[in-house]
């Protein structure tokens, strides 16, 4: 016979600690972000599709599943628009596209429906975009490790830093609540710059 009483030893999962344990701010700075861009499109065969990646991640606040999620019917080439269909609630909305980024997806139209694929044809995954963005971030010897959602805050910090209001900001990156977007008006150093007039 099988005894069945329960155990008292309580299992816990390990502790994890701050963010700021890990590295010293959670975004990236516009040369970092080009830094990043560059070496991805230095590393291995798929250079030009991790780069373009990076870019689009960066440049529309994506989220990982949203840019893995990306369909080519999700992009207007010819007039320069994406619709980001918002993961979380999020809402939609259509971005501009610019010079740069058409032409890191022209380079990638291919067979698939999906914008972002594996050598063999099938969608990435968030998984893929981590391990991807971490070993790019080594590649480009940034000073900390780096994951995919600092590419989100940076393009919230960049924003704001360049003076968009938070309205606008928040309708960007998808946010429904203003509080998710004021930590990076609360980041901006230029708020502060008229403040002393030496």
């Amino acid at each position: 016979m099988t005894d069945t009483s329960p155990t008292t030893v309580n299992r816990t999962l390990s502790t994890r600690l701050p963010n700021s344990a890990y590295r010293v701010r959670e975004y990236l700075t516009e040369k970092e972000v080009d830094r990043l861009i560059e070496a991805a499109r230095k590393r291995g065969r798929n250079g030009a599709r991790d780069a373009a990646a990076i870019l689009l991640a960066y440049r529309h606040g994506l989220r990982a599943a949203e840019l893995c999620a990306l369909r080519w019917s999700h992009i207007d080439l010819r007039n320069g628009r994406l619709h980001v269909n918002r993961a979380k609630g999020g809402i939609e909305s259509v971005h501009p596209l610019h010079g740069p980024e058409l032409r890191a997806l022209r380079s990638l139209q291919g067979q698939s429906p999906y914008v972002f694929v594996t050598e063999a044809g099938t969608p990435v995954t968030p998984a893929w975009f981590l391990r991807m963005v971490q070993r790019t971030g080594r590649a480009a010897r940034l000073p900390f490790p780096i994951h995919p959602h600092m590419l989100r805050h940076s393009t919230g910090y960049k924003l704001a830093n360049q003076g968009e209001d938070t309205r606008s900001l928040a309708h960007y990156l998808g946010h429904r609540n203003l509080q998710s977007t004021a930590r990076y008006t609360a980041l901006a150093p230029d708020r502060f710059a008229r403040f002393w007039k030496d």
